[in-house]
C-alpha cells in the first residue's frame, strides 16, 4: 500500500505514510489522499480489504467486487463517493492476435482516490512520477488526479489500436497474394476477429462509463473538471469507433478469402477442362479403331508392354508434379507458413472465449 498526501499548505506530494495514520489524513478536508494498493499476494489482498472496510467503510459489495478481477466496466454511486471499474492493456502482451487487459477498480471521493489492482500498470506508474517531481495535479483536487490516471490509461490504447490497422493491412495482401488455400491465414483471421470483438466490447463498456462521469451526474467530479473528462471520452470514442470499422474489414477478409479461392478453383477446372476437351476427341479416335496397326512400334518388343506401362506411370507422375506445384492438389500446410501465436488468456471482462 502507497499513500501519497498533497496539503494546500505544503509545496510537495509526500509520502510514506501508515495505515494508522489515515483516518487523521482524511478527516484534514484541506488534504488530497492517493491510497494505491497492489494486490500482488494473498496478504497484500487482506490489507487492502481490511483498509477499504474498516477504515474508509466503504459498502461490502463494492469491496467484493474490487478484490475479485473478473468484472465489466462500470460506475456506481454511493452518498459520499463513487466506485469505478476500468481495464487497462497489457503492454507486450496485447497485439492483434491476442487481445486482453487487466483491471482497475477504485473509488473517488471529495479528498480522496482510492485504487486496487492485481498486476502493475504504467499508468499509475507514470502518475506517480509526476505527483512526485511536481503538485500540480493534486493541485487541481481529487477529481483531477483520477483524471491523469484515466487518461494515461486510455492513451496506452493508441498504439495497439495502430497495430490492428497494420495487422489488417497484412492480411489483405497476405490473402490477395495467395497462391493456395491456406488455414495458417484463416486462423490468423479468426484470432483478429475475437481481438477486434474483445477491443469493441471492452471500449463500448468504457465509453458509456466515461460518458456519465463526463457529463456531471457525480457530485464529486467538480464542474470545471469536466471537461478533462470529456477530453478522455473523445479518445475513447474514437478508439470505439475504429473498433467498429475494423470489425467490418475483418469480416470482409473473409469474403476476400473465400472469394479469391472461389477465383482460384475456376481457374483449376477451366484448365482441368481444357486439356480433358484436348484428349475427349484423342480418346474417342482410339477407341474407334482399337489402335489395331499392323505397323505400331515396340509391338513385337518383348519389353514394349514394359514400356508402356512405365510411360504411363512416368507421364502420372510428371501430371502430379505439375498439379502440386501449380497448388492443385497436396496443399498441406507447411511449417513456415504456421504463424506464431501466443497462447490465448481469458479476458477477464468477457470470460472464456
Amino acid at each position: 500500500m502507497e499513500i501519497f498526501v498533497y496539503n494546500n499548505r505544503s509545496e510537495k506530494v509526500e509520502e510514506g505514510f501508515t495505515e494508522e495514520q489515515l483516518p487523521e489524513l482524511l478527516a484534514d478536508e484541506d488534504n488530497v489522499v492517493w491510497v494505491d494498493f497492489l494486490g500482488e499476494t494473498p496478504e497484500r489482498i487482506e490489507e487492502a480489504k481490511r483498509v477499504l472496510l474498516d477504515i474508509f467503510h466503504f459498502h461490502y459489495l463494492t469491496v467484493e467486487d474490487c478484490i475479485e478481477t473478473r468484472n465489466q466496466p462500470k460506475v456506481e454511486a454511493f452518498p459520499s463517493y463513487i466506485y469505478f471499474i476500468f481495464h487497462g492493456i497489457k503492454p507486450g502482451e496485447t497485439g492483434p492476435g491476442n487481445f486482453v487487459t487487466k483491471e482497475i477498480d477504485g473509488y473517488l471521493g471529495k479528498n480522496f482516490v482510492v485504487t486496487f489492482h492485481d498486476q502493475r500498470f504504467r499508468s499509475i506508474k507514470a502518475v506517480k512520477q509526476q505527483i512526485r517531481s511536481s503538485n500540480f495535479v493534486c493541485k487541481r483536487g481529487a477529481a483531477y488526479l483520477l483524471h491523469q490516471i484515466l487518461d494515461q490509461l486510455v492513451d496506452l490504447y493508441m498504439p495497439v489500436v495502430d497495430e490492428f490497422d497494420d495487422a489488417i493491412n497484412d492480411l489483405e495482401e497476405r490473402v490477395f497474394d495467395m497462391k493456395k488455400s491456406s488455414n495458417a491465414i484463416l486462423e490468423e483471421i479468426m484470432d483478429l476477429r475475437r481481438s477486434v470483438a474483445r477491443m469493441r466490447r471492452i471500449s463500448a463498456r468504457q465509453l458509456e462509463v466515461f460518458y456519465r462521469i463526463s457529463h456531471g451526474e457525480f457530485p464529486q467530479i467538480p464542474e470545471h473538471i469536466l471537461p478533462f473528462f470529456r477530453d478522455v471520452h473523445d479518445h475513447l470514442l474514437r478508439i470505439s469507433d475504429l473498433s467498429e470499422g475494423y470489425r467490418d474489414l475483418v469480416s470482409s477478409l473473409f469474403d476476400i478469402h473465400f472469394s479469391v479461392m472461389s477465383n482460384r478453383s475456376n481457374e483449376v477446372m477451366k484448365t482441368l477442362t481444357v486439356l480433358s476437351s484436348i484428349i475427349l476427341p484423342l480418346t474417342l479416335i482410339a477407341g474407334i479403331y482399337g489402335m489395331n496397326f499392323e505397323y505400331m512400334p515396340e509391338l513385337k518388343s518383348p519389353i514394349g508392354y514394359f514400356m508402356t506401362l512405365g510411360a504411363m506411370g512416368l507421364i502420372t507422375i510428371l501430371l502430379l508434379v505439375y498439379f502440386w506445384r501449380r497448388g492443385w492438389i497436396f496443399q498441406g500446410e507447411s511449417v513456415a507458413e504456421l504463424p506464431s501465436r501466443k497462447d490465448e488468456e481469458n479476458d477477464p471482462s468477457l470470460g472464456s472465449p
